[in-house]
Order: C-alpha cells, then structure tokens, then sequence
C-alpha cells in the first residue's frame, strides 16, 4: 500500500489479507467441491483476488480509481454471499476492503461503508440462517470494525513519523544555519581582531619605526656636518627601538590566548603582571578586596578587559602608575585607574577606536556594567559593575 510506507504495517497487512484470501479459498474448495457452484464460486474469487493485487498499480497510475475498485469488490463479495449453501465465511473478505478505505479514505465513509454492508449481508444470509443471523453479522461486523482501527492507527502512526521526519529535517536545517551564523560570527571577530591589530601596527610600532627611519638619515647627515650631534640622534634612535619593542611586546601579548585560569581572577591578573608583558617603567598596584567567586565566562572576559586597559594605558596615557582594584564582595565591582593625559571619550568613541569597542563589547557579553570616566589631563577609569538583581539570584 502506498500509505503504508512503514515495512511492519505493510507486513501485517498484506499477512492478514493472504489469510483471508486463502482461508476463503479453502472453505470454498470444501463446501461447494460436490456442487455446481465450485467453479463459478472460484471463478468470482478469482477475480477478487486479481482485483485486490491491481488496485495499487492502477491507482498510482489512476488516482479515481479507488472508488471503482471498492464498489466492484463490495458487489463481488454480496455475490458471493448470494451463492446457495452455506457461504456466510465470503462475509470475512469485507475485512480487508475495511482496511483499504480506512487507509484511504475517512472515517464517515468507513461507518456507512460498514453499515451498508451490514445491513445488506444480514438480508443475504437471512434466507439459510434465519435467527442465527444477527450472531453472524455482528461477529464479522466486529471483525471488520477490528481491522479497520488497526489500519486507522496504522496510518495515524505513519503520518506522526512524516511528520517527526519534516520537523527533523527542520532542526537540522536550523542548525545548518546556527552553525553558519557561528562560522560568520567566528570569521567576523577574526576580521576585527586582524583590523585593531593592523591598525595598532599602524599607529604605534609603524610610526615608531618610521621615526627611526627620519632620525637615522639625520645622523647620517650630521656625519659629515657636525659630528658633535650624532650621539644625541644615536641616543634618540636607542630610545626608539626601546619603545618599538615595547610596542610589539604589548601586541605579542594581545595574541596569547591568556585566559582567566582555575585559580580566579586575581591569581589571573597577578600572573599576568608579573609575566614581563609591560613595560618595566610601569608601575600596576593590584588591591583584591573579598573572595568572592566569580562565573569563567565573566573571569575571563573581565580578565581581557582589564588586559586591553591596561595596553591603552601604555599606547597612550603616558602615565607610569596604574591601580587595579578587585571588589569581590557585594557590590562587585572592577576598576583600573590611572593619572595620565586622559583623553575625550566622546571624540574616542566616533572615531571607533577599537579598544574601547572590544571592552564593551565584552562587557555586554557578560551583562557587566561599564563606565568610562575621562577627560583631558585628568586620568582615566575603566569601572566594571556587577548588576545588583544578578548577585542576589546567584
């Protein structure tokens, strides 16, 4: 059956349809093997069965055809049933054709399928059973009503697992497109990260290297003009690979993947600032109030913040003291704070400085508050706050 994708269904139909078929055969065979009536009997059981092994070809081919078959089996059956002697077992093959329609068709046409035949085989075997009639329709009644709520299940099951198939094939597409929207995501903070980077080279490392450059060709010059001044541009030449270096340290350390480790946020930081990634000339106290602990993903994300902090601070606060302090008590809060040149924050922020994006960015991740308090030749604070609400649900 075409319904029937399901092998088992399929199996147990067509097992329960060949008993029929070969029970009804076998009576036939015994009953009427001294009659007149054998061969015409087996003739129309013939074309029964030829009927019933077609319908499916043709159907696929002929989708009005379904309708025309169950009409020709039905008044096939009722002959059968009409036939002289005992031939109430013909009745048997109605339970199949309840299969078929309640497969194909709905249940409405099912129940007054079921009646009409009812009614039509209680008046056919009326004549050779007489009261026993009523046992004998009931029971095949009984048998065809059996039959059908299997097929109806049957069908309800197969349309379930077309329709488990098509919400499957829907999750899987959407994770198709979350994993893409990730790889997107993923070659997106790459690109970024690859522009701040490049953009830091330009501004610092690229212009200091360009300064060594300007001020080599002028010691060249003073060479043959006045050698007196040389060791003052040499002495300036030395300060500048200084500073290039100490510019590509700090970016050598932004591509570490450092991380907030097991032993907390402070352990973190502590590792952090006494790993060489600043410049000696830098002074960073770090004051850690209380012991509260603290998510990974917001240890690590704090870490980063305060970590991009403080490589603004060096590029360009000109400041040689940082203070970090830690409160890891109620309220929790972050903060690093220096007493350098400080800067406008909003002009900062149109010209998108990339610093000052990635930390809130980082931030919002977390749901961290974050405050920038800053002007020019007053220092800067970079103050992280934890939600108040957020604390007394963790």
């Amino acid at each position: 059956m075409k319904q029937l994708s399901s092998r088992s269904a399929q199996w147990v139909y067509y097992l329960v349809a060949c008993f029929y078929m070969g029970t009804v055969f076998l009576r036939s065979i015994l009953i009427y093997r001294d009659s007149s009536d054998l061969l015409p009997i087996l003739g129309w059981m013939f074309v029964w069965i030829v009927l019933f092994f077609s319908e499916p070809i043709i159907s696929r081919r002929w989708s009005p055809y379904f309708p025309i078959y169950l009409v020709l089996q039905t008044g096939l059956i009722f002959v059968l049933l009409d036939a002289p002697g005992h031939g109430d077992f013909f009745a048997s093959l109605f339970a199949i054709l309840s299969m078929q329609i309640m497969l194909r068709l709905n249940i409405k046409v099912w129940t007054a399928w079921l009646g009409l035949c009812a009614l039509a085989t209680t008046l056919l075997l009326m004549k050779v059973y007489e009261n026993q009639v009523y046992a004998l329709v009931l029971i095949y009644t009984a048998g065809n009503v059996f039959y059908g709520f299997y097929a109806n299940a049957a069908r309800r099951a197969q349309a379930m697992r077309a329709e488990n198939l098509v919400l499957a094939q829907e999750v899987q597409d959407a994770n198709r497109k979350l994993q893409e929207y990730s790889d997107q995501v993923a070659q997106l903070v790459v690109a970024r990260e690859r522009n701040r980077l490049a953009r830091d080279l330009h501004d610092s490392v690229t212009q200091t290297v360009f300064s060594m450059t300007l001020t080599t060709q002028s010691a060249s010059l003073l060479l043959q003009r006045d050698p007196s001044k040389v060791e003052a541009q040499l002495d300036r030449l030395s300060q500048l690979a200084r500073n290039a270096l100490s510019e590509m340290q700090l970016l050598i350390s932004e591509l570490k993947p450092e991380e907030a480790g097991s032993g907390g946020l402070a352990s973190s930081l502590r590792g952090y600032l006494k790993g060489g990634h600043l410049p000696e000339n830098l002074s960073v106290e770090l004051d850690v109030q209380g012991n509260l602990s603290l998510k990974m993903a917001e240890e690590q994300s704090l870490f980063r913040i305060v970590q991009e902090a403080l490589n603004n601070i060096v590029k360009h606060a000109q400041t040689d003291k940082v203070r970090i302090q830690l409160h890891l008590t109620e309220p929790i809060w972050v903060e690093v704070e220096d007493k350098g040149r400080g800067f406008d924050l909003r002009q900062a922020e149109a010209s998108g400085r990339v610093g000052l994006f990635s930390m809130r960015e980082r931030a919002e991740e977390i749901g961290w508050n974050l405050q920038i308090r800053t002007s020019p030749g007053t220092g800067t604070s970079v103050r992280l706050e934890k939600p108040f609400m957020e604390m007394r649900q963790a």
